[in-house]
C-alpha cells in the first residue's frame, strides 16, 4: 500500500513508518496539517493514519475537506482521546477506523490491511483469481500447487493488481506505490517490473494488460 501518516509526535511517527516500509508499503510523513493537505493533493494514497491533534490545527478538519473534495481514501485515525463522543465524530465525518494510542503496531497494521480490503470490496486478506491464490497478510503467491517468489516491488505490484481487478491503473500511480514521491528510478521502472511480475506469474488466471496512453488492467482470463 502507499500510506500517508499524519502524526505530530516524532517517536510514533518513526515506528509507524519503520514497520510499515519494513512490511513493503511506501510511506510518507506528515507532521502537521498543512503538510497533511499538501501530500494527499499530489498523489492517490490507499490508506491515511490520521492523528487528531496536530499543532496546526484538528486532523478531524482535515478529515472533512477530503471528504468535502470527494476524496474517500480510506482513514483510519489514531489518537489519544478515549471518549466515546470523539469515536463517534471521528466516524460520522468520515472516518473508517479508530485506534486509541498507546497502540501495538501489530493491531494498527491489522486495522489498515481490513481498512484498505474494505475500500476494493475484499472480504479476506486471502485473494483467489483462478488458479492464483494471494495471501496478503503471510506475502504468499501460489498458481495451483506451485509457491511463486516475489520481491517486494514485485508484491506491490501483484497487491495493486489483485486488490484492484479490472481496474485500470496508471503508471504514476504504479510507480508511487513503488517509490514513493521521492523516488529517482523513473517512470520505465514500472515496465520493468510489471514485465517481471508477467513472467513469473506464466500459467496464473490473471492477465496484465497494456492499455496504450492509460496505463495497465488486471484481468481475470478467460477459458
Amino acid at each position: 500500500m502507499r500510506i500517508l501518516v499524519v502524526e505530530d509526535t516524532e517517536d510514533v511517527a518513526e515506528a509507524i513508518l519503520a514497520h510499515f516500509q519494513k512490511q513493503g508499503h511506501v510511506c510518507e510523513h506528515a507532521a502537521t496539517r498543512e503538510d497533511a493537505a499538501h501530500f494527499a493533493g499530489l498523489d492517490p494514497f490507499d490508506l491515511i493514519i490520521l492523528d487528531l491533534n496536530l499543532p496546526d490545527g484538528s486532523g478531524l478538519d482535515f478529515l472533512k475537506h477530503l471528504r468535502a473534495e470527494k476524496n474517500m481514501v480510506p482513514v483510519l485515525v489514531l489518537t489519544a482521546r478515549m471518549h466515546v463522543d470523539d469515536k463517534i465524530d471521528a466516524l460520522d465525518f468520515g472516518a473508517d477506523d479508530y485506534l486509541v494510542k498507546p497502540f501495538d503496531l501489530r493491531e494498527l497494521e491489522a486495522r489498515a490491511r481490513a481498512v484498505s480490503r474494505r475500500q476494493y470490496g475484499a472480504a479476506d486478506t486471502i485473494v483467489e483469481i483462478g488458479n492464483l491464490k494471494c495471501n496478503f497478510a503471510a506475502r504468499t503467491v501460489r498458481i495451483g500447487d506451485r509457491d511463486i517468489e516475489l520481491t517486494r516491488r514485485e508484491f506491490i505490484l501483484l497487491e495493486a493488481f489483485a486488490g484492484g481487478l479490472n481496474r485500470v491503473l496508471d503508471k504514476d500511480d504504479l510507480y508511487s506505490r513503488l517509490y514513493g514521491l521521492t523516488g529517482e528510478a523513473g517512470l520505465n521502472a514500472v515496465e520493468v517490473y510489471v514485465a517481471r511480475l508477467r513472467r513469473k506469474l506464466e500459467g496464473a488466471d490473471l492477465e496484465i494488460k497494456t492499455l496504450r496512453g492509460l496505463g495497465y488492467q488486471a484481468v481475470k482470463r478467460t477459458p
